[in-house]
């Protein structure tokens, strides 16, 4: 997944995860450890799966988290998203009213409440869900930079490919150059897909760069 000469994934800006508190004077208030969780994301309702393995910090909020899923998977960040946790929907409050801040919720707190699993969408037209699940790590982990994809399958659908149903059509239609509309759906998609590719070391090299000062 190439940067995007206009900046599209330039954007995608990290926010600071967790906060610091003051402790009054003469006190020393110890630091809980920063645990490092591993995350599954699988792409609802795509056979065979979608999918990728990452390693965040537990301090990560989940405006962050929002753009790890975005650089891991391939999405472009063209579109709304949401997360649903436990029943709440969190999600960009300058974008969507309905929704708590992104920002103000990481993932230690997440797995307080004993959730462990939740969802996040992204394109509200084309609704690719996507389900997380919080897995118990390896003992012996890489090392850092995090977050970090450490495995996974497939190449997300091409932004604006009308969904499960449509993405599914296309591919159809592209696996028969008899098909009536092969040349037009070919020229629409260019060489954007590719459903079998990954490129592990490529995922990493835009992850890290796009955490580089978080």
């Amino acid at each position: 997944m190439p940067l995007a000469e206009d900046g599209e994934i330039a954007q995608l800006s990290p926010k600071v995860s967790g906060t610091t508190t003051m402790a009054k004077p003469g006190v020393t208030k110890p630091r809980t450890p920063i645990a490092i969780l591993s995350l599954k994301i699988t792409l609802v309702g795509i056979k065979p799966p979608i999918w990728r393995r990452i390693l965040v910090p537990d301090t990560m909020i989940l405006g962050d988290l929002h753009v790890a899923i975005q650089v891991a998977m391939g999405w472009y960040n063209c579109h709304m998203h949401s997360f649903d946790i436990d029943g709440k929907g969190y999600g960009d409050v300058t974008a969507d009213d309905e929704v708590a801040n992104e920002n103000t919720l990481n993932l230690r707190r997440v797995v307080k409440t004993g959730v462990t699993t939740f969802s996040y969408t992204y394109d509200f037209g084309d609704n690719w869900e996507h389900h997380i699940t919080i897995e118990k790590p390896k003992a012996k982990l890489p090392g850092p930079p995090y977050p970090q994809c450490v495995t996974g399958k497939r190449a997300c659908p091409p932004e604006n490919s009308g969904g499960i149903w449509g993405y599914r059509e296309s591919l159809e239609i592209l696996a028969d150059p008899a098909h009536p509309e092969y040349a037009e759906r070919r020229e629409w998609f260019e060489d954007d897909l590719t459903p079998e590719a990954f490129d592990l070391a490529d995922v990493n090299l835009h992850l890290a760069a796009v955490f580089k000062n978080a």
